[in-house]
């Protein structure tokens, strides 16, 4: 096991975690089946997240309802800020080129899904080496515990790096920039990305549970499990091609609720924590509701022990898949003599010419 899911909570753990799942699936299919629903979703809906986590930022703390002190206590540090702007900044691009709009339907506009999808992999590869960094500080080369600005007592260590060069690499298997396209079905439902497909997909989503299972430990059985697996089952099953509009829309859906309600994750029925921890550890025991970290680490006693193993072994996984996929895209660019960044590396499989016939192909440059 992965995760402390056994004993008489159990079944509220994976109601949870299968919750999350539906409602992110069913917000996706919302945003990307109809404009209106789109607009709705990806414009209307950050005005008033926006606004609300301003206003939280400078109205009275014993003001706020219970749910916005919990953001500040909890959700309030760089990386879920950064996150959620970057998902949303994604979801905007990816509407521009689907539907056309302004700069969208320009041709040299098409690398963007790469840029975006690359800078979100820096952010968490930051927090990675971040992690890495902490954790020698306070316990030297095999690695320690330290509190994280939201009050989480975090193991950072050698799985923190091996993650790190893993998502450098994912990076370099993106291919096919400019094999970017408008789907043809009535409604223009998708930005369809034919050459992003199974392998790379697979290769992000075990970096990334990777990354989730170092860095957001408390989080991973949510953003680790079922936010992977949404725009994944999408794309296996009912929209080829779109995954990664489907990851961002996701993504964005899902740092909005982590934000706004963290309690939901954090101090719950459903909360989860990994094996980690020692056995019976509760959400209470590794994440804190003080004022600060300073109070908190005041309060919270340091976890005892750390099994740290499976970090290790999910991260090791990881650069594994990622070693492995640019390898077959670097073999196949000398085989098939393509450039795999200027051109479509995958173009001979049978999911890439399934994404492909949904395709309406951009402008070509002037």
């Amino acid at each position: 096991m992965l995760f402390q899911v056994y004993g008489d909570g159990a079944l509220m753990q994976w109601l949870g975690m299968l919750a999350v799942l539906v409602g992110l699936i069913v917000l996706n299919e919302l945003a990307r089946r109809t404009k209106v629903g789109g607009i709705l979703l990806i414009f209307v809906l950050p005005v008033i997240v926006t606004a609300w986590l301003i206003a939280i930022q400078f109205l009275p703390a014993e003001s706020l309802p219970s749910f916005g002190q919990d953001t500040l206590k909890e959700m309030n540090g760089w990386f879920h800020y950064a996150k959620l702007y970057a998902a949303l900044t994604g979801c905007i691009g990816f509407m521009m080129i689907k539907y056309k709009w302004g700069i969208g339907k320009e041709h040299w506009f098409k690398p963007f899904p790469f840029i975006i999808v690359a800078i979100n992999i820096l952010i968490a590869v930051a927090s990675d080496f971040e992690s890495a960094i902490n954790g020698f500080a306070t316990g030297g080369v095999a690695g320690g515990y330290w509190m994280s600005s939201e009050q989480v007592w975090l193991y950072g260590g050698w799985h923190n790096v091996i993650n790190g060069i893993a998502g450098i690499i994912n990076i370099f298997c993106m291919t096919g920039w400019w094999g970017v396209y408008s789907s043809k079905d009535l409604n223009k439902q998708d930005m369809v990305y034919p050459d992003w497909t199974i392998a790379y997909i697979i290769s992000y989503d075990i970096w990334n549970f990777a990354y989730t299972y170092n860095c957001l430990p408390t989080h991973s059985w949510f953003c680790g499990i079922a936010l992977l697996l949404a725009p994944t089952i999408a794309a296996l099953c009912w929209n080829k091609g779109g995954w990664i509009q489907n990851r961002a829309n996701t993504l964005f859906f899902w740092c909005v609720f982590a934000q706004v309600f963290p309690a939901f994750q954090n101090h719950s029925i459903v909360s989860t924590v990994p094996v980690l921890y020692p056995a019976g550890t509760t959400i209470g025991q590794v994440q804190g509701v003080y004022a600060n970290v300073e109070e908190a680490l005041a309060n919270m006693p340091m976890p005892t022990e750390a099994h740290w193993g499976t970090m290790l072994v999910v991260s090791l996984l990881a650069l594994v898949a990622n070693v492995f996929v640019i390898a077959v895209i670097m073999t196949r660019a000398k085989i098939y003599h393509k450039n795999p960044y200027k051109e479509e590396i995958w173009w001979n499989t049978k999911d890439f010419q399934k994404a492909m016939a949904r395709a309406e192909e951009l402008p070509a440059a002037k």
